[in-house]
């Protein structure tokens, strides 16, 4: 069987312009590319969409789109969703930008967040393997990691 990668994440919104500059901003993402015009079978997959937007973060992509007639609510935390997604950083230092910048960004007040939940402590488990976890605008949760060598 094929060994599959992962090519991009896909990030619904109801608002892609806060959306892709949160994206822009906290991430550092680079903007490759857009659609407005999508296929029968997107159609039919995501009606009402209208606009996609790909950011690039390193080897990182995703896919950030908006949908017409979205209800604006974040999914019950008990229902069947993707939990979160981890990226990996290399340092531990690394976590803490990216708790400060997630702080700096929410404070601003430039950007219009679904859940108010502010990023985790810093967890370390019994391996050493360092964790923070916070939420983007859509409420959608990332892990961002540090895995000592050697470790996992």
């Amino acid at each position: 069987m094929t060994k599959p990668h992962i090519d991009h994440f896909g990030v619904q919104t109801d608002d892609l312009e806060n959306c892709l500059s949160w994206y822009l901003e906290f991430f550092g993402a680079e903007k490759m590319w857009e659609l407005d015009k999508f296929s029968e079978l997107t159609h039919s997959r995501l009606p009402g969409i209208g606009r996609l937007v790909e950011v690039a973060v390193g080897e990182v992509r995703f896919h950030l789109f908006d949908r017409s007639g979205h209800d604006h609510q974040v999914p019950p935390e008990k229902s069947f969703q993707f939990q979160h997604v981890c990226l990996r950083v290399d340092t531990p230092k690394d976590l803490e930008a990216v708790r400060d910048r997630w702080t700096e960004l929410y404070e601003s007040g430039r950007f219009t967040f679904a859940r108010q939940v502010p990023p985790t402590d810093i967890v370390v488990d019994d391996e050493g393997v360092l964790s923070l976890y916070l939420v983007d605008v859509n409420g959608l949760e990332y892990e961002f990691t540090h895995v000592p060598e050697g470790r996992r």
